[in-house]
Formats: C-alpha cells, structure tokens, sequence
C-alpha cells in the first residue's frame, strides 16, 4: 500500500491531469485575476488543468468535495487484482473514464505485469488482443471507455465471439448521476453499459465494492479461459475507482484455479472410436479444434493412429501442412467418398456437408446439393453449443449427426485415441498402413501440382499471388514466422506453398469477418511472438 504523502501527490496529478471531460460552459467562465493566478501556479506543477479543475477553483469552495481521508484510491487495489492474473499487457485508448486505474496502473504498479500500451482506437484494442491469444494462448484486458468505447471495439469483440477468442474488456463507467460532471461525461454514460455486447459476450458483470470488483475479475477470467472461449465484459465505474479505500473493509483477492475444459460423454467417445475403426474412408474434418500447441499434437496423433485424412479449415493450425496426412487440398473430394466423418469444433458443419448456390435473387430458393452419401456417418464433437445465444446467427445451419457430443474437442481427444487404439484389431492394422501410403501419394501428387500451377503466368504484371507467395516464402523459409493473417485475397497459396509446422505458423481469420480485423490482430501476433519461446511446449493455464 503507498504512503500517505505518495497517494496525496500522485491523487493531485490525476486531479489536474484528468481530461476536460467537465461541460463547456464550466470551461468558458472567464476567472479573476486572483484566479488566472491559481490556475497558473496549477499549469506549472502539474500541466494543463482540466475544465472540472478551473471549475472548482472558480466555484464556491464549500460547493468543492474535499479528500475524506489520505488512503489509496479503489484503483490501487484493482491494480493488485489484475496484477494477480499475470497480464502481459493491458491495452487502452486512454479515457477520464478508467483515469484513475490508469494512474494506478502505472505510478502504483511500475506498469509492469500488465504493461499498460497505449492504442489509437478500441476496435484495434481488441484486435491486438484477438491476434496476441491465438499465438499465446493468454488472454489481455482491454479498458474502454464508456459507451462510445465499448460501442468502437464492439465490431472487434463481435470477431472474437465468433472466433472463440477471450478477451477481458473492462469498460469505464460514470454511474452516479449526481456526482458526474453534465455534457460528454454524461452522454458517456449508461446504467447497462455491458448491454451493448450482451448478446456476444460470455459473461458480464457491474461491480458495486471493491471485493466485488475483486471476486468478478477472478470469476471472469475463469470463465473466459473456460473452453469454448470468449470475450467476458466488467463495467467499471468511476467512483469506485476514486473513492479512497474504506478503513472499515478488508480487501482481499480470490486465489484464480483454472477450470478443467469439458470433455465429451465416454459412452459416445467409444462408439465413435468403433465407427472410425471399422470404415473403409473415414475423414477428419478440423476447423477449431486446436486450441494450444498440444491441440495440434492430438489431432495428429488420432489422425496416424488410422492414418486417416486431415481437412483442415483452418480456423486454427490443426495439423502441419507438410504431414502426409493433412489432405485439405482435396477436401471436398474427401467428404463425398467418406463413409465417416468426425467433426472437430466446426464452425459449419452445415456447409462442410452441403453444397449451397446462391441462385441470385430468388432469396430462400438456392440450390442445395449434398456432398456426402445418404450412407455416411456423421460425428460432432464441440462446445459450441455450450455457449449459444439466439439472437446473433453465428452458429451457422442447423445439421443433423448419428453422434453428436457437446465438449471441448481438444479436451476429448486423449480419450477418443486411447479408445481408437484399444479397438483397432490386428486385422486391421495391415489395411491401416496401406491407406497411409496411398494418403502420402495423394499428397505428393497435390504438392507437385501446386508447385506447377504456381508457376503458371510467372511473368505477368501485375505479378501474380502465387509467384509473390512464392518469392515471400524464398525470404522466410529458414526463419521462425508465423502467418497472421487469411491467405484468401492470396487465393491460398501460402497455405499451398509453405511448410507450415508450428502451432504459430498460422492464426486464422477474423471469426465474423467484420472489417478492421487484419492490421491489429498481426500487431498483436507480433507482439505475442516477442515471447514465444517461453511459452511454446507448455500447456497454458
């Protein structure tokens, strides 16, 4: 806890460096002479005074609230909260509205663990912390400001919802409307501000104390990192923040354990590892389903314990695309011969089975065609029904399975290789190994014709998108990269033409495709990439 002298010069800064946030007829009124020197000896201890500032120094001085006690603020106390987390960073387009966690963050926390960064725009706040998760697996606190803050990164955490990203917004709120100042402060306002986000976040909540502020930092957090992931939302309000810490209530912050993710029901896991065994084209199709580096192993260990086929959607990094076994290349090709198919986290498994054409116009009408045969065997393992709200229509089509398990894939899969294993009979095994060599055929063939087709107009200008994917790849084929980024404006030749064989080569797109994704996400991926070493090989919390 900082010294009493320490939070008395440290509260003065933030009173004469708070924002002018204060209506602009308070800031208009001409002051004395007596005044104008007040406000200047103001300027020249702590720099340019605030409009509430001039206010009060103008006002009557019974009408100005005065320091109860020389204790430190609230916000010094949630410092040690977030603190207690292990942020890396906390990211902010500063505002009067978390001014005073701000202060703390910095002056009190030496703005270490989090590092406070400051951004341009909370859209690409959230961004930042949208790209940084998918290559650490640890989530960031963002604080917005308000509600014209949460409205701004409210695209951005839409994203993340789509796209199983947690993300921690704490949104500064004024909610005393006879203490907060009239004009911006008050349009900033609301007394449900986490209803702007409601419908796509996971959890949220206001709290009123500072043990409450404690307790929902903790619960939030948890819950966020609890698969499936997502963005959870605290409105934070200014007088909480401000107030000095009450004598009379004993802080303390709730110790965080991680939940365990949950696992898919082991009756269902069993007879799915039957129905793999036993088919003659069984097909694993992938689009979420590693959520850490270890993901990535699992979906590979199941995918060569039948050396089955991988497609990989990509909506994460499944598989290396250099292994034999990934044939997203001719994935479409695969769901039509299958007899099996196991369904990893798919964000549309409506449509990896259908085919869907717009027909132009005659809305409700376009032509349906199923992809796979009457016969085949549908399995789904997902958590996304764990978190589905009815009114934002990201849960795609509706798609009946023979097997459907509701748990987190990545989660699930030690069980279902375990049980594979077991109910692969000696028989079998020959015929096993056969099929993988015809899948390293096939993806040779596939590698060779790419490489070819890659070469076609090699010379044409504007250069073509393989040819630059090409060259690009020359350039970083001996380094530790990572792609942050959709290859689709590149018409996927990255993906066609690199060796991709880390969890952090690449992250995937933006989830909802909401515009203003890409640029801050690869700032984030790139500021998580500072730290890769550390992290990679761990499981993370």
């Amino acid at each position: 806890m900082a010294n009493d002298t320490h939070n008395r010069s440290r509260r003065a800064f933030l009173k004469g460096a708070a924002l002018a946030s204060a209506s602009g007829a308070a800031a208009a009124i001409a002051p004395t002479p007596a005044q104008s020197t007040i406000a200047s000896a103001q300027v020249r201890a702590v720099g340019r005074p605030s409009a509430r500032m001039i206010a009060a120094e103008i006002s009557n001085p019974a009408d100005v609230p005065q320091s109860k006690s020389m204790h430190a603020p609230g916000s010094d106390f949630m410092a040690d909260v977030i603190k207690s987390l292990k942020f890396d960073y906390i990211l902010a387009n500063p505002a009067a509205s978390f001014r005073s966690l701000h202060e703390s963050l910095i002056n009190y926390g030496n703005n270490k663990q989090p590092e406070l960064l400051t951004c341009m725009h909370e859209e690409s706040a959230v961004g930042m912390a949208h790209g940084y998760f998918k290559i650490t697996g640890r989530p960031l606190p963002v604080l917005v400001h308000g509600t014209v803050g949460l409205q701004h990164a409210a695209m951005a955490v839409y994203n993340a919802w789509c796209d199983r990203v947690p993300i921690i917004l704490i949104a500064g709120n004024d909610l005393d409307a006879s203490k907060r100042p009239p004009g911006v402060p008050t349009y900033h306002a609301a007394q449900d501000i986490n209803a702007i986000v409601r419908d796509y976040t996971k959890w949220d909540d206001q709290p009123v104390s500072l043990n409450h502020f404690a307790e929902s930092m903790v619960r939030a957090y948890r819950i966020a990192m609890t698969p499936p992931h997502e963005p959870v939302v605290i409105s934070l309000d200014v007088g909480l923040q401000e107030e000095p810490q009450p004598e009379t209530e004993k802080v303390r912050i709730p110790r965080y354990v991680p939940s365990a993710p949950p696992q898919a029901d082991s009756l269902s896991l069993r007879e799915a590892a039957k129905l793999l065994v036993q088919a003659s084209n069984p097909v694993i199709v992938a689009d979420r389903a590693a959520r850490t580096p270890l993901g990535m192993q699992l979906v590979t260990e199941l995918a060569e314990t039948l050396q089955v086929p991988v497609f990989d959607q990509r909506g994460r990094m499944n598989i290396a695309s250099s292994h034999h076994l990934n044939q997203s290349g001719r994935g479409k090709a695969l769901i039509a011969e299958a007899d099996v198919i196991l369904g990893l986290e798919l964000s549309d498994f409506f449509g990896t089975v259908n085919a869907f054409i717009d027909n132009g116009g005659d809305h409700g009408h376009g032509i349906q065609e199923m992809r796979v045969k009457p016969s085949a065997r549908l399995i789904s393992i997902s958590s996304s029904e764990l978190l589905t709200k009815s009114n934002y229509q990201d849960f795609q089509r509706f798609q009946t399975v023979d097997i459907g398990m509701v748990g987190d894939a990545e989660a699930s899969l030690p069980t279902l290789i375990e049980f594979v294993k077991a109910a692969i009979p000696a028989s079998r095994k020959d015929e096993i190994a056969q099929r993988g060599e015809r899948m390293k055929k096939a993806w040779t063939d596939i590698r060779a014709r790419n490489i070819a087709a890659s070469g076609f107009a090699w010379n044409a200008s504007p250069i073509s998108t393989a040819r630059l994917s090409a060259e690009i790849w020359g350039v970083i084929k001996n380094e530790d990269w990572s792609l942050v980024s959709l290859d689709y404006f590149q018409s996927f030749w990255p993906t066609r033409l690199w060796a991709m064989d880390k969890y952090h080569s690449y992250i995937g797109g933006p989830g909802g495709y909401g515009v203003g994704y890409g640029a801050p996400a690869a700032v984030g991926a790139g500021l998580a990439n500072k730290a890769l070493g550390p992290y990679f090989g761990k499981h993370p919390v």
